[in-house]
């Protein structure tokens, strides 16, 4: 089995061989899809070998031989038909990962062949559709030349075939496909919000969204903002049965989406636990057809951003009971309403959001006006500032539940939680623990946390900036006056020893000439009155 750090390392190697010719941005797409399409290959000749003698093969070029002569054989198509109906699709001997790699080394290497087997995956079945989308093979940004362009894409399958993808632990491997979209996203900068939520916000969003449900089997988890999967798959690690938990996720970005479908697989999530789409979620709701009701609901969504704010969504059920639609300029509170209304009555939704959810006026007022109310809103929890590539604002957390007693909130401020980091501000295990820990409490905690009445925050107008409700400010230390005298005393007395010797020195000056002696003189004697 492969370690995690050994993996990363060569897996990451990837980014050094097209670091250069594109930004990260473009980067990321190739060398996941040509990590995803070896882990799908080489899984591949080992279940076709284990299926031919019942065995694992010494090797991958073993595997290869095995299946080489019996694709030609009279017993290929039952073995064919058996592979299809485990893994969900076939490979001929010349569309695998091995076979490519020997091209390769022969200097015989065709990108017609990857494209093939690239095509065979996505078009086995519905599962594998359009998988592959983002890794253009023939694109300008690998070369101006077909040669430099068939080069680069070989000497990235060469980096990335150092890793032993079948022996490697679903959760190991899983967690090294999230260490490199933390890579990417580093360097992406600001295009990292699109696919990238940082490890310690992402832990503490699923560990709500979870806390109380893990012993649940057939647990629903939803993302109607999945990004690359990262929130959803964290809810995994929290489940005491994961291999039962479904997964439903929405992504507007076809490319980001077909990350978090790598993600699924590489994590070892079955096509039948996975309810993936990608689509506008503001502009039409889903899953309409499916069971709307979630146990958790974890989103991070683009923050503050436009939508068409349509009338006609005051005839959405997912708006209609609010008063008010989010602003055009401000969708917070659509996201926010969208996820909160496929909550399941026992269920926790925990959601990203800027600051300004929480006390901004107007329509977005009227709403958290309403969700207060309904005591709908759990707890309000203050994220360190500089937590995310795409904003340095602060964020928060706002924990969502329905049909619960009493209207209380808890507040908690976690704002100097954190490790700075040379990019971003990071949050380790102790303190996504002790956020975890405030938030299970529900009591008041000296400047971390408070749980506050509904009758107090009406009398606030329901504005929920964390800073009313919990004190961080520290206490001035009383000043003794005696020795304040005292010490101006000493300072005094100090300063006037110190004007004698500097005197003393400047009458011992010898002069050029009347000028500068006068010039001198006349400094000495403004000393002398200080």
């Amino acid at each position: 089995m492969t370690d995690l750090k050994e993996l990363e390392t060569v897996l990451w190697a990837g980014a050094d061989v097209l670091r250069g010719q594109m930004d990260a941005n473009e980067y990321k797409d190739y060398i996941l899809g040509i990590i995803f399409f070896k882990h799908q290959s080489d899984q591949y000749l080992y279940k076709a070998y284990d299926l031919m003698y019942d065995e694992e093969p010494n090797s991958l070029d073993d595997a290869q031989k095995a299946y080489e002569e019996m694709y030609n054989s009279s017993s290929a198509e039952a073995l064919l038909k058996e592979i299809k109906n485990i893994l969900g699709y076939t490979l001929e001997p010349n569309m695998t990962n091995v076979h490519m790699i020997n091209q390769i080394n022969n200097h015989q290497f065709n990108r017609e062949e990857l494209q093939a087997a690239f095509n065979r995956i996505q078009e086995s079945n519905s599962d594998y559709e359009g998988l592959f989308a983002g890794v253009n093979l023939y694109s300008q940004v690998l070369g101006l030349s077909d040669q430099k362009q068939s080069q680069l894409i070989a000497d990235l399958m060469l980096v990335i075939n150092k890793a032993d993808l079948v022996h490697t632990d679903a959760d190991v491997l899983g967690n090294a496909y999230e260490y490199l979209l933390g890579q990417f996203a580093s360097e992406t900068g600001k295009k990292a919000g699109e696919f990238y939520t940082p490890g310690g916000p992402a832990q503490i969003v699923s560990g709500i969204a979870m806390m109380g449900q893990e012993e649940k089997k057939g647990l629903q988890v939803y993302d109607p903002c999945m990004g690359s999967g990262s929130l959803l798959l964290r809810c995994k690690k929290y489940s005491k049965n994961p291999d039962y938990i479904k997964y439903y996720g929405q992504e507007l970005m076809n490319t980001t989406y077909n990350l978090a479908r790598m993600n699924m697989f590489l994590h070892g999530v079955l096509p039948e636990n996975q309810t993936l789409r990608n689509g506008d979620t503001l502009d039409k709701d889903w899953p309409t057809t499916e069971e709307t009701g979630f146990d958790c609901v974890v989103m991070n969504p683009p923050y503050s951003a436009n939508w068409s704010a349509n009338e006609g969504f005051m005839n959405d059920e997912r708006f209609m009971d609010y008063g008010k639609l989010a602003p055009k300029s401000k969708a917070d509170y659509a996201f926010l309403l969208h996820g909160f209304y496929h909550l399941k009555a026992t269920g926790t939704m925990a959601i990203v959001l800027p600051h300004g959810v929480l006390f901004r006026g107007g329509a977005e007022g009227v709403i958290r006006e309403k969700l207060l109310r309904d005591g709908s809103i759990y707890a309000v929890i203050g994220l360190p500032a500089n937590m995310f590539y795409n904003t340095s604002i602060p964020t928060c957390i706002v924990v969502l539940k329905k049909h619960r007693e009493g209207r209380d909130v808890l507040f908690v401020d976690a704002s100097n939680l954190f490790e700075k980091n040379k990019k971003q501000n990071v949050m380790n295990q102790e303190h996504i623990d002790k956020v975890l820990e405030l938030y299970e409490k529900r009591e008041n905690i000296d400047r971390l946390a408070a749980l506050v009445t509904y009758d107090e925050i009406e009398k606030n107008d329901f504005n929920l900036n964390i800073p009313r409700y919990v004190d961080t400010s520290e206490e001035e230390e009383a000043i003794d006056l005696t020795q304040l005298v005292g010490s101006i005393k000493d300072t005094n007395v100090s300063i006037r020893e110190c004007n004698e010797r500097f005197l003393d020195m400047l009458g011992e000056l010898a002069y050029a000439d009347d000028e500068t002696k006068n010039a001198v003189t006349e400094f000495m004697s403004i000393v002398k009155e200080v």
